[in-house]
């Protein structure tokens, strides 16, 4: 990889974008130590299936992995190892899976023991990582998979098992006070896999001997004592000493974790530390809340999969969504794709005309690894009317509705009269984006649509501005129909706006309203895209069409007619 520009390096130093800061701690880190290479890690519970979650975790750790690489001038080699807990007992049947009764006989096992309910691998757990690969795959994460059962069985642990024998007094000290007094009195850091049932026991420990490795517990059933090695994947940790074992054991440098582990991330800390080692650097990131402000639960479902955002949005959107304030609790649902999507794109389209300084706080050097791809801008008009403008996402909604069609080459026959060389093939990411309005606008827009008729003076001002459109020359830019909109309103004393910057009598601001007003009569909603850019784009024929079928009331049957038509039928 070649060396990264002087200037860059320079400005990443002093950069306030959060993955600079995190990845200055690990430099800090890093000079204190003065290891050669640095690990970050992400876990994964392998009794579900890969989730939003996951793709945030990853993709947030990636973003500070490459902050650092640039800060050290890609001198220290860095290693993102992503961990499967497998070696945990399956606790209970989850519901989204098939053979559950199959499931049933194997609870308490190891996930990498009990049967693979789908029939694809040879356990549960090797289906559900095989799925967090492939997950991690599409997305093009660059990153080196672990299976705690692997690493246990393979002796990577053996050495850190031990000094958790050795260091057990210590170990204990630090956990019996986050526990109720009744699970107190029988914790032990050490979970025994029994020899027979391959049940990963929770018992009290009889006896340790340090010098053998070895722990004695007895089988609550049966009574049978049981003297087992702690290595060698006989015994697995509880969670807390277990992630501050591997911790140690594998020399991770960084991890984050969602806020609600703020607590277990403390004790694992403090545990690392009794066993002789610097806790990994990282924070804390908020948790996603539904659209009532909620926790979202995998329980509940009332959450987006990842599945969900990637039906009406690109990826690339749903990264930036994850980039934006970590720190802060946002809502995630439906409703938050739409404005994804184009802050994406107006990140983008802004990049090449900043500095160093500010494409470093730009969202989108982060998400494409300090190279983001040339935006897909569609040129119209000749010299002094020549513009270059990304097309928005709203823009493409209602480009769909108006339109009233969900086939894509009827938005692109639009888009194509209005740019003139530009084809799926030259543009395939706007290609892309026509999908997922199509989606999008069908799914959730459509249904939710209000238009209402005008008043006298809405009435007077629309046929004013049909009038104006149909002045317009052949070809009329989206300046062009966008000044022409505002002329219109500036003559119509409820739009004139005599406060806003630079008005005169003679010439007056426009409010808000008049927009509002378009918004809500054309399209059945109170905001809107730009109304030049859909115009010149839609044609002003066809705009001064979608005018008379509002002044005449058809867009408000129409839609009546499509609610009407979806009403469930009683029976």
């Amino acid at each position: 990889m070649p060396a990264f520009d002087p200037a860059l390096v320079d400005a990443a130093q002093r950069s306030a974008a959060w993955p600079f800061e995190e990845a200055r701690k690990l430099v800090a880190r890093i000079e204190k130590s003065g290891k050669k290479e640095v690990l970050f890690e992400t876990g994964y519970g392998p009794s579900g299936l890969p989730h939003i979650g996951t793709f945030g975790e990853v993709a947030r750790t990636s973003m500070v992995r490459h902050a650092f690489r640039v800060l050290t001038g890609d001198a220290i080699p860095t290693r993102l190892i992503a961990f499967s807990d497998d070696l945990d007992g399956l606790r209970k049947v989850p519901d989204n899976v098939p053979n559950k009764a199959l499931l049933q006989k194997h609870l308490g096992q190891p996930l990498t023991e009990v049967p693979d309910p789908f029939g694809t691998h040879d356990s549960f757990g090797r289906h559900n990582n095989a799925r967090l690969r492939a997950f991690l795959d599409q997305f093009g994460f660059d990153y080196e998979f672990k299976s705690s059962t692997d690493s246990y069985r393979a002796g990577e642990f053996d050495a850190t098992l031990l000094k958790v024998l050795a260091r057990y007094d210590a170990v204990m000290k630090i956990m019996l006070p986050t526990l109720r007094e009744e699970r107190a009195a029988t914790y032990s850091p050490f979970l025994p896999i029994h020899p027979r049932t391959r049940i990963v026991m929770q018992v009290p420990l009889e006896g340790r001997d340090v010098e053998k490795g070895t722990i004695t517990w007895s089988d609550p059933d049966t009574g049978e004592r049981f003297e087992t090695p702690v290595t060698g994947g006989n015994v697995k940790l509880q969670w807390k000493p277990d992630w501050a074992m591997r911790w140690v054991a594998l020399g991770i440098d960084y991890e984050m974790a969602g806020k609600d582990l703020i607590d277990s991330v403390k004790v694992s800390s403090a545990i690392a530390r009794a066993l002789d080692a610097q806790p990994p650097e990282g924070f804390n990131y908020e948790l996603f809340l539904d659209e009532q402000g909620q926790k979202i639960s995998k329980s509940k479902g009332n959450g987006l999969t990842i599945e969900d955002w990637l039906s009406y949005g690109p990826p690339e959107s749903l990264a930036l969504y994850m980039f934006s304030r970590p720190r802060e609790a946002k809502k995630l649902h439906f409703d938050v794709i739409p404005r994804a999507i184009d802050e994406y794109l107006q990140f983008l389209g802004g990049y090449e005309r900043q500095d160093w300084k500010n494409r470093l706080g730009n969202p989108v050097w982060h998400i494409h690894d300090g190279e983001p791809p040339q935006p897909e801008v569609i040129a119209t008009g000749e010299g002094d009317n020549a513009a270059r403008t990304q097309v928005t996402f709203g823009l493409l909604m209602n480009l769909v509705a108006v339109a009233n069609s969900e086939d894509k080459s009827v938005l692109w026959g639009f888009l194509q009269r209005y740019a003139p060389g530009i084809s799926p093939a030259t543009h395939p990411r706007l290609d892309a984006l026509v999908g997922y309005a199509i989606a999008y606008f069908r799914d959730f827009v459509k249904p939710a649509k209000t238009y209402r008729a005008p008043d006298e003076v809405e009435r007077a001002a629309f046929a004013a501005l049909d009038a104006a459109l149909a002045a317009l020359p052949a070809g009329a830019t989206p300046e062009m129909v966008q000044d022409t909109a505002l002329d219109v309103a500036r003559a119509i004393p409820r739009y004139q706006n005599l406060t806003a910057k630079n008005a005169t009598p003679e010439r007056p601001g426009v409010t808000g309203e008049w927009w509002k007003a378009i918004y809500q009569v054309l399209f059945g909603e109170d905001q809107g895209p730009r109304f030049g850019s859909f115009a010149a784009i839609y044609g002003i024929a066809n705009t001064r069409k979608l005018i008379a079928k509002a002044l005449d009331g058809e867009l408000i049957s129409e839609h009546e007619a499509f609610l009407a038509a979806r009403e469930p039928v009683d029976a």
